[in-house]
């Protein structure tokens, strides 16, 4: 794991609180250990605004929420999710340092609006700033309703830090298209703030590009 003093300096350049940057330091982690899960790697697709800022825009806005689609409807269970986040996050202690208390770790499965089952998590972390109470969190959604009309890609994840293992991280992700239409249907169905920020700024990209 990095030093709390990297965390500072890091904030420091781009302007960011320190627990900010932290989060974004612990997602990438995060990332990674759902892509090297055997069940997971190519099963849950990476979407939504986090992986805007971690797979295609580095400058993008920072984000805390991890969402994913899942491939296999059968790991939205309450014991599978139980036992799939103890995998994840010992393998992610194992390599970074990072931990992932188990009493800091909670989620419900439950049945979202359209009938179909969905959960939300928030895992508990700590990592280089060190708190030791009310440990900050990080919230994962996962569905399996979503249709995918596109093939998913495997995506490099963006981890400006000092331990970004050899071989880089990528994990599986919708591509650049269907984060775009996924963003539209968003904005129709919240119209909130940001749903409208991500929406221009990826339209903005596309007439960019020759």
């Amino acid at each position: 794991m990095i030093g709390r003093q990297e965390i500072l300096e890091f904030a420091g350049e781009v302007g960011l609180d320190p627990n900010v940057v932290e989060k974004d330091y612990v997602l990438g982690w995060m990332l990674a250990g759902v892509s090297q899960n055997e069940r997971t790697r190519d099963s849950w697709v990476f979407k939504g605004g986090t992986c805007l800022k971690k797979c295609y825009f580095e400058t993008y806005r920072f984000s805390e929420n991890l969402d994913f689609t899942l491939l296999d409807g059968s790991h939205v269970d309450a014991a599978t999710l139980r036992e799939l986040l103890a995998e994840i996050t010992q393998w992610i202690y194992d390599e970074s340092g990072i931990e992932l208390p188990e009493n800091a770790r909670s989620f419900e499965v439950y049945t979202n609006p359209r009938g179909r089952q969905s959960a939300q998590g928030r895992l508990g972390y700590r990592g280089p700033m060190q708190r030791q109470a009310d440990l900050p969190r990080v919230r994962f959604d996962l569905t399996d309703d979503e249709r995918v009309v596109l093939a998913p890609v495997r995506r490099p994840v963006h981890h400006p830090y000092s331990d970004r293992p050899s071989d880089g991280i990528d994990v599986l992700a919708y591509c650049f298209e269907e984060v775009f239409a996924e963003k539209l249907r968003a904005l129709a169905e919240r119209q909130r703030p940001r749903d409208l920020y991500d929406v221009v700024h990826l339209y903005r990209d596309v007439t960019a590009t020759p």
